[in-house]
């Protein structure tokens, strides 16, 4: 895929108003309440599949949500979010689910099973026992809190996987979960999914209640993967958003062009209305990708929040799609941002020392004063698979003559290598934009 250009016209503007809510929602959705288990049943009818909480409709209107949060997921009219384990170092597992009972939020909890990338051997079948006992005495310890919704066995265990027997553990996983828990289905979510893959599920997790799938820009693809695997039972998209770091134009050196904050909002509504929205049959809701900040190439590549917490034009875009209605404030515009008058797919080269100009075109729908921030940092180096975490690179200080201006001079750094150069735009109400452009330093003689 090629870099995207920058959108001269406003999401709002270029996208009409759609009833963003399936029809087989209640005006007024089940909410948590204390007490014993919820019951949770995934119901067929002829050739379509409903979602239904104590008896009552539920649609997933949902985000991935591991420290991100919880209050303003519900503020923005989200009712669930998902994990990848159920102790995430910060908060314990009855943490997160009182906490989202207390927020109306149910939750799908993520078992954290053991990845073949990651070095486990599924043929070690002590090992593989010693898993399924610890993972049962997870699900002993929450299955029946009133916020739990499903259980999701592992996270893309098919990526650079090639032993399937992984998919014999994640069965006996969910038989497991079926025996002492009978109130919450069962689902393991999938990097994508090809024929190949679907007839392993098939084959060996037939206990198994629906599957989750991950796709990013390649979401526009899945009712044409779904015809080709032959998958015709229940599933959610547990992952979506921003097109991934794989998907998009590189420079010469290698560097992905990540869009800006203002062209991803206009993706993640055009590819949840194409693809999400419209399945009325298999589809049982989505989680989007990130409620929340990590370091994944960039500090703001996948979350919908920046680091220091202010939201992005992809929150406006899920309250729009949650809602109906547009939040009352939305985050900045970013209509162009140049770096010696080019943009981020102009393969920019500088030399040490060169003093440079950065300019940002911004505008506030609400009339907010804008304020601003630039920086440079290296470009990433720490570079793992799967969402794995990885440490943000060293920013380079002192090279920005006025970092709080629309418009500022840069003196290029000593150092040869690549680097981005970073713009943030903030409106005072809590919301931003962002963009970032990657250029390399080459000696004067290159």
């Amino acid at each position: 895929m090629q870099p995207l250009p920058i959108r001269l016209l406003t999401v709002f503007a270029v996208l009409p108003l759609l009833t963003t809510v399936p029809s087989c929602q209640t005006a007024a959705p089940p909410r948590p309440t204390p007490g014993g288990p919820t019951k949770v049943e995934i119901r067929k009818t002829d050739d379509s599949y409903r979602l239904y909480v104590r008896g009552e409709p539920f649609y997933i209107k949902g985000a991935g949500l591991e420290f991100g949060n919880q209050e303003k997921l519900a503020e923005h009219g989200g009712n669930s979010f998902r994990t990848w384990c159920t102790e995430n170092g910060r908060e314990t597992g009855r943490q997160v689910l009182d906490r989202a009972m207390k927020n109306g939020l149910f939750v799908t909890m993520g078992l954290a099973v053991a990845a073949e990338r990651h070095g486990f051997d599924y043929n070690n079948t002590a090992s593989v026992a010693a898993q399924l006992a610890d993972l049962e005495q997870q699900v002993r310890r929450h299955k029946d809190h009133p916020a739990l919704l499903f259980w999701a066995i592992g996270n893309e265990l098919n990526l650079n996987a090639k032993n399937p027997k992984v998919w014999d553990a994640v069965n006996e996983i969910s038989k497991m979960i079926h025996r002492i828990d009978p109130n919450h289905p069962t689902l393991t979510t999938l990097a994508g999914i090809g024929p190949d893959l679907i007839r392993e599920i098939k084959a060996r997790a037939t206990d198994l209640d629906l599957i989750g799938i991950q796709m990013y820009a390649d979401i526009v693809n899945l009712p044409r993967y779904l015809r080709e695997t032959g998958w015709t039972g229940p599933y959610i998209v547990t992952e979506w958003g921003a097109t991934g770091h794989w998907e998009v134009g590189k420079t010469a050196w290698g560097a992905p062009i990540e869009n800006d904050s203002t062209t991803k909002a206009e993706f993640y509504q055009k590819r949840h209305d194409a693809v999400i929205l419209v399945d009325r049959k298999q589809c049982l809701g989505s989680y989007v990708f990130l409620w929340g900040q990590k370091q994944e190439r960039t500090p703001t590549w996948y979350g919908l929040f920046l680091e220091s917490g202010e939201e992005t034009a992809a929150v406006d875009v899920m309250h729009r799609i949650w809602n109906g209605t547009r939040p009352a404030n939305c985050s900045p515009r970013l209509e162009g941002v140049w770096l010696e008058g080019k943009t981020a797919g102009q393969n920019i080269r500088v030399t040490p020392g060169q003093r440079c100009t950065a300019r940002v075109q911004v505008r506030d729908e609400d009339n907010d004063p804008v304020t601003y921030r630039w920086e440079i940092l290296e470009e990433s180096t720490d570079l793992k698979s799967g969402g794995d975490a990885e440490s943000k690179p060293r920013t380079v200080t002192g090279l920005i003559e006025d970092p709080a201006k629309a418009q500022t001079h840069l003196k290029a750094p000593a150092q040869p290598g690549a680097y981005r150069l970073f713009v943030y735009a903030f409106d005072g109400k809590g919301h931003a934009a962002h963009a970032n452009i990657p250029f390399l330093v080459v000696p004067p003689n290159e």
